[in-house]
């Protein structure tokens, strides 16, 4: 026994070790974050006259959108440019009525003189890449902007992003994306915890240090130069947004980041849509950093840049350390307790320094630095942490079927118009397994809280609570998603939940 605890330990430690650089390059980009912000200028509208603005293309990709196709389209119509320089793509691939409410509310705008064209195709071969491509082909404009059916960019929006391109190196400008339905629920305000640190210090750290940054698939706007000289919209991944972007950067075009240039967007409202867009995503980087990896390493550019943008691209992998991290961390405090070991720096010291230290510092920052002190509240830091972590196990697999090359249809994200409508009402819910994965782990973070407790490994306990309420919250959504959807699994997980409820509840009121 003492030798099986004396291995799991040791298998806990290289886990735990693995996921320092991972904090600790959280903590790097954070400084960074601190010294651009320091510095920062906030973006100006641009000075040239209308007759001088450059022709623009706006695309609205849009795929069974028929909660927010008419919002997107008259957001689009009501942005500010000259129209005689204006085209408004409604990219339309949709199967069910949206395409007859794009129709309708395209034919009433383009009768009120806005210049909006309604393309379908024939097919959905390529998803979103394909439809870009597509309406590319069709486009007039020099520079793109691309607003995603759930972005409702503000009437100014083009003309801030406007600006850097007077630079003709530089390819693209994204602006930082904010949350519309960000108070609509608990998971949504830590969905959008979790993006503020994406937007709020990555892009920042990487655009003012030289570094690669990417074009987040929507608020943003390209050259078409640029897309074009990098080799056009690609859908052998499922982040073509990624894709594009460092092939376009290894090209030589420089991109900029707008972090005053703000566009509100949909974060999902369900559990179910909200792993299914964090799986896409994951393998999508997998996929390229397997596909751009070989022409990083060889590419004549700085060493700095080089191992960043690795370092970017290969984040991800973190999932299987933490994966390991998860299904290990019970079995090690037991074996801790079996071998009578006491040295507590193997455990919970390097969590806590490179797991929640860095990772709390990292997202407390980015909420400071964009919501305000009485905006937003310490005690939701933690709590995203554990919503991040439940993403482990799901997100591992897609790592391994993204660098081992799988390929697998985009699956887009379900909007439901912000705070306008719950996600029972939609027929567009995302189908998912019952949890018993996260179930089991939410058991084994029982376990391990009880071993802390009884051991009095109180450094232990904020990382094992975090841990349990993390996968403990997405099984409870999940399972409650699954019984609006008739799940009968799910349906009676929950039915015996509630059963095990009122049973302990009748025998603490028992006399």
């Amino acid at each position: 026994m003492n030798e099986l605890a004396t291995l799991v330990q040791a298998l806990y430690a290289v886990v735990v070790a693995l996921l320092v650089p991972l904090g600790l390059h959280r903590l790097y980009l954070t400084s960074l974050f601190v010294r651009a912000r320091a510095r920062r200028t906030s973006a100006v509208s641009p000075s040239a006259t209308p007759e001088e603005l450059p022709r623009l293309t706006v695309q609205l990709p849009v795929y069974d959108e028929r909660y927010v196709v008419e919002r997107a389209i008259r957001a689009a119509c009501a942005l500010d440019y000259p129209s005689d320089r204006l085209e408004i793509q409604v990219l339309d691939d949709s199967t069910d009525e949206t395409s007859a409410i794009a129709a309708h509310v395209v034919a009433e705008l383009r009768e009120a003189g806005h210049p909006v064209t309604h393309v379908r195709r024939s097919h959905r071969e390529g998803f979103k890449a394909g439809a870009l491509a597509h309406g590319l082909s069709l486009a007039r404009g020099e520079l793109i902007a691309i607003f995603d059916a759930d972005f409702i960019p503000g009437p100014d929006v083009l003309l801030r992003l406007l600006e850097p391109f007077a630079d003709p190196g530089v390819g693209m400008v994204q602006a930082r994306w904010e949350h519309a339905n960000r108070d609509h629920s608990l998971l949504t305000r830590l969905e959008s915890i979790l993006l503020d640190g994406h937007f709020v210090i990555e892009h920042t750290a990487r655009h003012a240090s030289g570094r690669f940054f990417n074009f987040n698939g929507t608020a943003g706007m390209w050259r078409r130069a640029a897309i074009e000289s990098a080799g056009g919209w690609q859908h052998d991944t499922l982040t073509e947004d990624l894709d594009l972007s460092y092939r376009a950067q290894l090209a030589g075009w420089r991109f900029v980041y707008l972090p005053d240039v703000v566009v509100p967007g949909e974060v999902p409202l369900d559990m179910a849509g909200f792993r299914s867009q964090q799986r896409r995503w994951t393998m999508g980087s997998a996929q390229t950093l397997r596909k751009l990896a070989p022409r990083l390493w060889r590419a004549r550019i700085p060493a700095s840049v080089k191992v960043e943008a690795l370092a970017h691209l290969g984040g991800n992998i973190a999932y299987l350390a933490s994966a390991a991290l998860s299904v290990l961390i019970a079995p090690a405090l037991l074996a801790r307790g079996l071998d009578g070991a006491s040295s507590p720096w193997l455990v919970e010291l390097p969590l806590l320094a490179c797991g929640l230290g860095s990772a709390g510092v990292f997202y407390a920052v980015s909420q400071a630095a964009t919501r305000g002190r009485g905006e937003w509240r310490w005690r939701h830091v933690p709590l995203a942490l554990g919503l991040a972590a439940s993403l482990s196990l799901t997100n591992a697999g897609a790592v391994l079927r993204g660098l081992r090359g799988r390929r697998a249809a985009f699956q887009r994200t379900p909007k439901y118009g912000a705070t306008e409508r719950s996600w029972h009402a939609s027929r567009y819910r995302v189908p998912e397994p019952p949890p018993w994965p996260e179930l089991a782990v939410t058991a084994s973070c029982g376990l391990a809280l009880a071993l802390t407790i009884a051991s009095g490994d109180w450094l232990a306990l904020p990382f094992v609570g975090i841990l349990g309420f993390g996968y403990g919250y997405a099984s409870y959504r999940l399972l409650l998603e699954g019984r609006a959807t008739d799940s009968p699994a799910s349906s009676a997980v929950v039915a015996s939940l509630r059963a095990l409820v009122e049973r302990m509840r009748s025998r603490a009121s028992a006399p």
